[in-house]
């Protein structure tokens, strides 16, 4: 009846797509999948037993693995590390259990921030990707339980849009003024004594602290050197998030104790007041509080207190009007079009399908984040401007006098004036607002070529 019940279980596990992972740490621990299941060690000073039971270091590996990701300093690749820790996993399970366990320094990279400058990633090693995501998963609802309701990013079940709806909310309700608080290189400027401090309130297991604190200390190697880490939680770690989060969980506390109605998206931290002045006081309290207290930096060139609709939040703006409504912000709108002309460039040689293919999957993935804006009007401009770009694409992939003719000529336009129009020396964008051209290919012909609306993705 045991094994009968034991194999069930393992049936589920491979329906779920779990069964590979859970057997490799299985079979290097010399234990049954169905008691790898059950352990669930309870008390935090236990904690390395939870983080090492074989059913969250499988969760932790199957994770990785659907993220995918860059490899490390040590070049391993994500396909790779599901057969390194098959044969290695004892060894690292009884470093971790010594604590003894050394992370490699983390691989530097440098991408350019959408609003400009340039945002330096820290990419740990595959395997610590998947030992660190294995201590989130123990970790996160042993503190995401006591994170302020005003807390949006990273964390299970919130999302960026909840937070803008908050927002929309407090400004409904007359708290018509933002204190927009920018952190200067939060990630970067993370004091390492006060977060595990902080980690020690509540975790009593030594050697995950030792952990946490190895990886804190794992170092950045870039050009070909290690640089010490003294203070900061890289960027692309799976732990950064939740430790950040624990980090601005006293400041989260502090708002909530002086009464002010806040949204924080992990370091956008917005605060609702009713007037300027009262917003000029709560910058200058909370700015010391950042400073004196958490030991961090506040960006006085980014941070300010205005009108809700001349600052953005997550990428929205909010109207002037009575009862505000929530628009995208300028930048992001900036943003989109510079990548739409990249999409629709005329000198690109690649087939219409391909071209609309690609346009479609850019902006069904924008809008599937732009989806709360409720200023229409702006959609349907930008729908006109992609029209536009798509005729005049065309127009210079037909490209010669006589196959603009021709082609007019096939949609409808008569000899002559396909004729007229094609000899016509405009320059390609002005050419688009030309009666034929849009008579040839008019915006229900565009659609049924897959030119969808931007409106129509919006689903909620």
């Amino acid at each position: 009846m045991d094994e009968h019940r034991q194999n069930i279980r393992e049936r589920d596990l491979r329906r779920n797509g779990k069964s590979e992972a859970l057997t490799i740490f299985a079979q290097a621990t010399d234990t049954s999948i169905a008691d790898c299941i059950s352990e669930r060690p309870a008390a935090t000073t236990m904690l390395m037993e939870q983080v090492c039971a074989s059913s969250n270091m499988a969760g932790a590996l199957k994770r990785v693995q659907t993220n995918k990701g860059s490899y490390g300093v040590d070049g391993m690749h994500v396909e790779e590390v599901a057969e390194y820790l098959r044969e290695q996993w004892p060894r690292i399970q009884h470093e971790l259990f010594s604590g003894t366990y050394k992370p490699s320094a983390v691989r530097r990279v440098e991408i350019p921030k959408a609003s400009g400058g340039i945002r330096k990633l820290g990419i740990p090693t595959v395997v610590d990707r998947v030992i660190q995501q294995a201590v989130l998963q123990v970790l996160q609802p042993l503190y995401d339980k006591t994170f302020s309701e005003n807390s949006y990013g990273f964390r299970p079940g919130r999302s960026a849009h909840q937070a803008v709806l908050k927002a929309q909310e407090y400004i409904r309700a007359g708290y018509a003024y933002v204190v927009d608080i920018d952190l200067q290189s939060f990630f970067d400027k993370v004091n390492h004594d006060r977060l595990m401090s902080r980690l020690a309130r509540r975790v009593e297991d030594k050697r995950l602290l030792k952990l946490v604190r190895a990886y804190l200390n794992a170092g950045i190697m870039e050009n070909g050197l290690v640089k010490p880490a003294t203070e900061g939680t890289p960027q692309g770690g799976n732990l950064s998030p939740l430790l950040s989060n624990i980090v601005l969980d006293e400041l989260d506390k502090e708002l909530l104790a002086r009464g002010h109605r806040f949204v924080r998206y992990a370091d956008d931290c917005n605060i609702y007041v009713k007037s300027k002045r009262a917003g000029e006081r709560v910058m200058t309290g909370i700015s010391r509080f950042i400073t004196k207290r958490l030991k961090l930096k506040v960006n006085l060139a980014k941070s300010a207190v205005d009108i809700l609709s001349n600052r953005k939040f997550l990428g929205y703006s909010f109207t002037k009007e009575a009862v505000p409504r929530i628009k995208i912000a300028p930048l992001a709108l900036e943003r989109f079009k510079r990548r739409v002309r990249e999409l629709t460039n005329r000198n690109k040689r690649v087939s219409f399908a391909v071209l609309v293919k690609g346009l479609m999957v850019y902006v069904r993935g924008w809008m599937g984040y732009y989806r709360l804006c409720q200023t229409l009007s702006v959609l349907t401009a930008l729908d006109s401007w992609i029209r536009r770009r798509i005729r005049c694409w065309l127009w210079k992939q037909w490209e010669t006098l006589a196959n603009r003719t021709a082609e007019l000529v096939k949609r409808g336009v008569s000899k002559k004036d396909a004729h007229m129009t094609a000899c016509k020396g405009r320059r390609l964008w002005a050419t688009t607002r030309d009666k034929y051209v849009q008579l040839a290919l008019p915006n229900a012909y565009l659609k049924s070529l897959g030119i969808k609306p931007l409106a129509s993705f919006i689903t909620v």
